[in-house]
């Protein structure tokens, strides 16, 4: 199986189950969406950003058809001025390159310096998924399961209401 042996460990371990979709690198939602097609689950987006003390991080994950502008994140995250976080510091906090965002770069968070944004329409989903730290896969998993998972991983979360 494609992506990184750290999140099949970590599902093991949680008991969650998956299923899993191989497919061509997909660094954005539009090529991804061409190999979902016919799966019954929320895909989702996921943003990393930082503020601008660079102190800390925000992963916001949102459903992949969300087209949000940086300024209307930042009215609704309350956290400042915001950008898009670096190579550097995504490979740092969450273990993960460009094209490859995931939640499940958190287990790479030994700091728990990201704080979790969720998308409070994806409590809607049945099932949503995320590519497992590399872009040429997709897991698909429960969402009552990713809840889970995050409250394993530790970090912060909370919902966002996003229109």
């Amino acid at each position: 199986m494609n992506g990184d042996p750290h999140v099949y460990q970590t599902l093991e371990k949680l008991n969650i189950a998956f299923e899993y979709i191989e497919h061509p690198p997909a660094p954005t939602i539009e090529i991804a969406k061409q190999y979902w097609a016919g799966h019954d689950a929320q895909h989702c987006k996921n943003l990393f950003f930082r503020n601008h003390k660079g102190n800390r991080h925000y992963l916001v994950i949102l459903d992949c058809e969300q087209n949000l502008a940086i300024h209307d994140i930042e009215k609704r995250l309350k956290q400042g001025k915001l950008t898009f976080a670096s190579e550097q510091r995504m490979q740092k906090h969450l273990g993960l390159m460009p094209g490859s965002v995931s939640p499940f770069g958190l287990i790479y968070d030994t700091t728990k310096n990201v704080h979790v944004f969720l998308d409070i329409n994806l409590k809607k989903s049945k099932r949503i998924s995320f590519h497992p730290n590399l872009n040429t896969a997709s897991l698909i998993i429960s969402f009552e399961d990713f809840l889970r998972y995050l409250d394993y991983v530790g970090n912060s979360f909370e919902f966002l209401e996003i229109y």
